[in-house]
């Protein structure tokens, strides 16, 4: 539900390697855990005996329209400093990590540590990210125009949620020590997926999410075990700490700003409701050391998010035309002429096929 980032290069790699989604490309850290993509606001999964019962019908969440819930959980967080530990699965795999975010409303910083597999640390602020890998003292800078906040219908050209989900308010449970509502967003048509949100009752901090398919399967949850509300986190210190690379080896990927038909690509028609975000093109080298500029060109109906990679077909690079679950994404890869496309997103397999069942070579 983010706009993906180098999500969609690390997937393309771990598609590669059969390994799980946050398998390197190019040296690169892993890529951003779902949660993190839908940024701090949304900041969320846990295993089902973290919801306690329903609590009395006398707490029920308010009726709102589905903007109105989607903009609560947006700006919950843009005032408010807090620190939790997350805990999130997708399929068979599970992680957990420690966060402290801060925001004044306009600044907004924030530190996550893994606290399974290997140690990371990312910290972003506003739209600088970067990543310290202690084990290899190697650290990632990026700039990302989005931050991931939740949801994408404040930076998607037109506000089309409303038209392909509904909202339903279920009820109020507790969530680490938290009353929160519980909100069901529903898609109108198969190409998308469903979530039921936990925003805390008095804040609008989402403290749990789960994505859910059309039979009404959890596909990924995320949610906090502990939470600090208005904890003391310091904007000052967690920025300092982004300068504090000396002893690593620093990297940072050339990105270029594009569009599609500069690139020599189209849709030959649209997918309903998703909306082109960005196209740029990310300078790599190949294990033979041959440098390319792989093409992301990124969808988003508000909430689900899509992107299409395209880079220069390589037969020792690229194996049979597949298909990959993990957890909510989904991902098919493809030999278009001379080019290899993957499209991946939290999405069904259907809309895959269909965006890339559309594009199509200009030149």
């Amino acid at each position: 539900m983010m706009r993906p980032s180098v999500e969609a290069v690390a997937m393309v790699d771990a598609m590669r390697s059969d390994q799980p989604r946050r398998v390197r490309l190019g040296g690169r850290p892993p890529a951003m855990p779902r949660w993190l993509r839908w940024g701090s606001n949304c900041v969320l999964t846990c295993l089902m005996l973290l919801a306690g019962p329903v609590v009395a019908q006398t707490d029920a969440a308010p009726e709102r329209s589905v903007t109105e819930w989607l903009t609560r959980l947006h700006e919950a967080s843009r005032h408010r400093a807090y620190t939790g530990t997350l805990v999130v699965s997708a399929g068979s795999s599970m992680s957990a990590s420690k966060v402290w975010h801060v925001c004044d409303g306009n600044q907004q910083v924030e530190r996550v540590d893994t606290l399974t597999g290997a140690p990371r640390t990312t910290i972003r602020r506003n739209s600088e990210v970067i990543t310290f890998a202690p084990d290899t003292k190697t650290a990632w800078v990026e700039k990302r125009e989005s931050l991931g906040l939740f949801p994408d219908l404040l930076r998607t050209p037109s506000n089309v949620i409303p038209d392909y989900y509904n909202v339903k308010a279920v009820g109020v449970e507790r969530i680490a020590g938290h009353k929160a509502d519980v909100v069901d967003i529903r898609p109108r048509d198969e190409l998308r997926f469903g979530y039921r949100i936990w925003s805390e009752k008095k804040t609008g901090l989402v403290i749990k999410l789960q994505t859910v398919d059309p039979q009404g399967q959890v596909l990924e949850q995320v949610a906090f075990t502990e939470l600090q509300l208005d904890a003391s986190v310091s904007m000052e210190q967690l920025t300092k700490l982004m300068r504090a690379t000396e002893g690593y080896e620093v990297h940072k990927p050339v990105l270029r700003k594009t569009t599609a038909e500069a690139e020599g690509w189209r849709l030959r028609e649209s997918v309903p409701g998703f909306q082109s975000m960005s196209c740029h093109t990310r300078e790599v080298a190949d294990p033979a050391g041959t440098r390319s500029l792989p093409m992301q060109w990124v969808f988003s109906d508000g909430l689900a998010s899509v992107s299409l990679f395209v880079e220069p077909f390589n037969p020792q690079q690229h194996g049979e035309e597949k298909a990959t679950v993990v957890g909510a994404t989904h991902s098919i890869s493809r030999r278009v002429g001379a080019y290899w496309l993957t499209v991946l997103g939290e999405v069904p397999h259907k809309t895959l096929v269909r965006f890339a069942q559309a594009l199509e070579a200009i030149r």
